[in-house]
């Protein structure tokens, strides 16, 4: 695994010097609670809203900063995920990109590729617009590609959220207020091998609810990209996830109380409450994902993969990692993990 993250600002900081006057009265002390309540207290910004306010911009505007910011942020966490793995880039036969913060052709998985120094015959897939769950389904990708063709891939999970700042006309969504406390920007790159060593990656399995599609949404609009999160999300949570996840571990003859690694994808502290509660876990059991939350905030799609990372250094590693992430659909994404010499 490779992390990489732009430069980091206290949650107070960027509400005292930008956000407590990015919302008129009516809405200031709400937002100041969302804020207080977000169970941030860092997050990472490629464009920091204490120095640029890209609230106005127009889409092409963002669109063409992405492709400026997205490329040493890739390249950085790239690399470190080769070395981690002891490879170089022409070794790799699939890279994956997952981002749905941004969109360009020549993407960054040419650029990237080509700049890395890639086959030329390397395979390429971009995955975008899966939002927040979207590693998961990334490494299902990458996972079939290295059992069916045995050689290396590379996952690439980058987003630049701080891209996407609404304009004032927003001020008064409530939803908008919650985007704007949570979101944050990373990337994390994860390569993955036919090697018996590390974590095998036993299964990657998905629900999704489509008579909740309107529940969290990401729309295109001439000022950027529009969140949209409704506060039912946790409920819909509550009815699917044990289930889910019941199911996968029973097809490997396992149970919940087996498993000594959750990486939940922390979209926030109402998510992580309400998987506790379902499935019954001790808090102890989500200390990564809150701590991501803490330090990250939530960035999207590279999330979930921060707190495997946090995982993995364990003074003992997990054995069996179960991990969770969700979006659009409304969809719930696992993946069940076996074994690990990760953090040796």
């Amino acid at each position: 695994m490779g992390v990489a993250l732009p430069p980091s600002t206290a949650q107070d900081e960027l509400w005292d010097g930008y956000f407590s006057r990015h919302y008129d009265g009516s809405r200031r002390g709400l937002a100041r609670r969302i804020f207080a309540n977000s169970g941030v207290t860092t997050r990472h910004a490629a464009v920091s809203p204490l120095i640029e306010d890209v609230s106005e911009w127009s889409t092409e505007r963002r669109m063409r900063r992405y492709q400026t910011e997205i490329m040493p942020l890739g390249k950085a966490a790239i690399s470190r995920a080769l070395a981690d793995a002891g490879l170089a880039a022409g070794d790799l036969g699939l890279f994956a990109v997952c981002s749905c913060t941004g969109y360009a052709t020549p993407g960054a998985d040419i650029l990237l590729a080509r700049d890395m120094g890639m086959s030329p015959s390397v395979q390429r897939l971009v995955v975008g617009h899966m939002g927040c769950y979207a590693a998961l389904p990334g490494l299902g990708a990458v996972s079939d590609f290295v059992a069916a063709r045995g050689r290396p891939a590379l996952l690439l999970c980058a987003e630049l959220t701080s891209l996407h700042l609404q304009p004032p006309g927003s001020r008064t969504d409530v939803q908008q207020i919650v985007s704007h406390a949570l979101f944050s920007d990373a990337a994390v790159a994860v390569v993955v091998t036919d090697s018996p060593s590390g974590y095998a990656v036993r299964e990657v399995a998905a629900i999704t609810d489509t008579s909740t599609a309107d529940h969290m949404t990401w729309e295109i609009s001439d000022q950027g990209f529009r969140m949209g999160l409704s506060p039912r999300v946790p409920a819909v949570l509550a009815t699917h996830v044990r289930g889910l996840v019941e199911q996968v571990l029973a097809r490997h003859g396992r149970s919940i109380a087996e498993v000594d690694g959750w990486a939940v994808h922390p979209g926030g502290p109402k998510i992580l409450d309400v998987v506790q509660e379902q499935l019954e876990l001790p808090a102890a059991a989500l200390a990564e994902s809150r701590s991501v939350l803490a330090v990250h905030g939530n960035c999207s799609s590279p999330t979930v993969l921060l707190v495997l990372d946090e995982l993995r250094r364990r003074p003992v590693p997990p054995r069996l990692t179960v991990m969770l992430a969700f979006g659009p659909g409304l969809t719930l994404y696992i993946t069940l993990l076996e074994g690990s010499t990760l953090g040796a």
